[in-house]
Formats: structure tokens, sequence, C-alpha cells
């Protein structure tokens, strides 16, 4: 059952159209993977959905309803998450207080802790470490908390933008294992990536995204075409 979905949806920064008309579906608890090169438009997409840019024309659809123009904070409420590219967390907060900064749209103080201790159950590592100042942490543990107080709202969707950007190969692995935590927690996940190896082995279905318009959409086999996957990215080689 699709949970997401964008219809024709064009959108961009002040006069300037990034998306040209995008056609996207993200089903109930699969990852789904955003792949393209940089400038594709694949973070535009992301902060359309979540209302950050408002949508040039087209539709925004989320469990059936239509979210267009709804500010972050409704859209947070209806069960949506973003975790930006290049997520920081505070540093000289705790790894609890920098969670409970995530919780922030919620009114609810028990709704919270009940939050708190479902994020510490996937991530015991988190829960070692709840008074520790979050600078303390590795790079890889910082992305795990970045990821962490995204889900403090409980949200249906997360959407994830570039969690291994900059991580060597070890806290790339911190972050693999956090992915499929969340899907075998049954979370919905919008994930966009450069990375082929924590993309072949957590997503069910790919999107290639160049030049603002869908290239690609299908099963995670491109990703071993390396060939064809070029092309979508860089397009016909000339020789």
């Amino acid at each position: 059952m699709s949970m997401l979905e964008t219809i024709d949806l064009k959108s961009g920064y002040e006069h300037a159209e990034v998306l040209h008309g995008i056609n996207l579906k993200v089903i109930e608890k699969e990852c789904t993977v955003l792949l393209g090169p940089n400038g594709a438009g694949k973070s535009t997409l992301l902060k359309t959905i979540f209302g950050i840019l408002k949508p040039i024309s087209g539709r925004v659809s989320f469990r059936g309803k239509e979210i267009n123009g709804a500010k972050p904070k409704e859209v947070v409420r209806l069960g949506i998450s973003y975790v930006p590219q290049g997520a920081e967390v505070f540093h000289n907060m705790t790894v609890e207080e920098n969670l409970k900064l995530g919780g922030y749209a919620l009114d609810d103080k028990l709704a919270l802790n009940k939050n708190l201790e479902r994020v510490y159950e996937l991530f015991p590592r988190l829960k070692e470490r709840r008074n520790q100042k979050a600078g303390f942490l590795s790079g890889g543990e910082r992305q795990m908390l970045a990821i962490a107080r995204g889900l403090m709202t409980q949200p249906s969707l997360l959407m994830l933008d570039e969690p291994s950007i900059g991580l060597d190969i070890g806290k790339q692995n911190i972050v693999i294992e956090t992915l499929k935590k969340l899907k075998e927690a049954g979370i919905t996940i919008l994930l966009v990536e450069q990375n082929t190896k924590i993309v072949s082995d957590v997503c069910d279905k790919v999107y290639i995204i160049n030049g603002g318009r869908i290239k690609y959409e299908g099963e995670k086999e491109i990703l071993f075409q390396r060939e064809k996957l070029a092309t979508l990215f860089f397009g016909e080689i000339v020789t």
C-alpha cells in the first residue's frame, strides 16, 4: 500500500525550478531509495515533501491526504520525520537531552517518555550513553543519535538525507546497522544515499533522479549494472 505519493511535483527555489514533474510512490514498511548525482534535486524533493519548500505545482499525498503547503510542524504531526543531510547534534548536551529535543512537537509528556524508551529499545548503545555529552560520541554514533532524534515523534515515515556522508567505512557500518533496525521495527523509510553498499543492504525500491526528473524506477538490481547506472547518472558517454 502506498503511504506517500508525489504527482507531477514541481518545486525549487525562488524563481528557479529544480524538480520538473516528479512522480514517486513510497510503499508502507519498505525502504525507498533516491539516487542521483549532486544537484539532481534529491534534497529539494525531501524539503518539498516536508513543507520547507512550497511546490510550484503538482501534489504531495500522505496516506491519501493532500499535504501541499502544510508547515513542517503540521507534517510532523501527520507522521513524517526528516533528518537532513549533515544533521548535527548538540555537542554540549547529553544524549538524552538531544533526544528529548526531537520530541518538540509532542504536547504529552507521557508520550515523550514512552517514545524515549522505544528509541532506547531500538538503540541500546544510546541508552548506555544517555548521560554522556553528545560531543564525545563517535561520528557514527552521532549519526545514530540524529536518526534516533528523528524517531522521537514516532513517525510512520522517516526521511533521511545522506546519513553516511563524511563517515569512514567503520562508521558507515553503524548507519547500515541503524537502518536495518528501523526496517525490522516496521518503519517506512525514504532514503537519499550515494553509498551503494548501504543502499543494496536495506532498500526495496530504487528511484534515480537526474536534472530534476526521474530517470529510473524499479528494483535494486540496477545497483549492480555499472554501465547502465553510470549512464543514468551521467548520460551517454561519447568516445
